[in-house]
């Protein structure tokens, strides 16, 4: 099943430029910069504004990938790499999950000694008025909608068409990178991100599944909403 997922694809030029001008120009200047400030004065509050956001988003993305992606070409969301996987891939989602804990740590505070970084607003709307219904906002919007678009697109899409194209080195490099850029302006991040999407990507390739990138994903996720509610 694995060495089937990356062996052809129909994908073309033309449908990466389509999916990049939705992920660096409809994103960005119509729901995250336009759309989001209507949020904002409607909740007159950075956490509902932000997650009803990235609610948005998730369904601009999920539907890209359907209606550009999966549906011209006849392809199911199995296509993606929404499968099963092997059970024996459990102690490596484990495994995984623990290195990117521990080299998140170690990048976020190299990042606040080096005084880079912009801080997240949800995370301090949440903070600022922490409760039991901002709490499950922030955890459901982080460690559940957030996985499941952003590995169907960023992994499901994205890395496989680079994968196919120039192999798997470029393919991770690639992906990872665009998924470190959307992050901006969360600079202390970035190294983060960049160093999951890699992650991602790689348990992508060896199981030949998104699932267990998503669920390293939620639960890295969920950590960091639990963390911050603690801290």
């Amino acid at each position: 099943m694995v060495k089937n997922t990356f062996k052809s694809m129909n994908w073309t030029n033309k449908d990466m430029i389509l999916m990049l001008f939705i992920t660096f120009i409809v994103v960005p200047v119509i729901i995250e910069l336009l759309l989001h400030q209507f949020f904002y004065f409607v909740f007159q509050d950075r956490l509902y504004s932000g997650t009803t956001t990235g609610f948005v988003m998730s369904l601009v993305f999920t539907v890209s990938v359907y209606s550009i992606a999966l549906k011209p070409y006849g392809l199911k969301w199995a296509d993606v790499g929404f499968r099963s996987f092997s059970k024996r891939y459990w102690k490596s989602i484990i495994g995984w999950l623990i290195i990117l804990i521990v080299a998140s740590v170690f990048l976020v505070l190299l990042m606040e000694q080096m005084k880079l970084g912009i801080e997240n607003s949800k995370t301090n709307s949440m903070q600022s008025n922490l409760n039991w219904l901002t709490f499950t906002i922030a955890f459901i919007s982080a460690a559940i909608i957030s996985p499941l678009y952003e590995e169907i697109f960023y992994r499901g899409f994205i890395y496989k068409w680079f994968r196919v194209k120039w192999g798997v080195t470029a393919g991770i490099l690639i992906s990872s990178i665009i998924f470190t850029i959307v992050h901006i302006p969360t600079f202390n991040t970035l190294p983060v991100n960049f160093v999951s999407g890699v992650i991602f990507a790689w348990t992508y390739e060896k199981s030949g599944s998104i699932l267990p990138a998503i669920i390293i994903h939620s639960l890295f996720n969920g950590t960091a909403v639990i963390l911050t509610a603690l801290a």
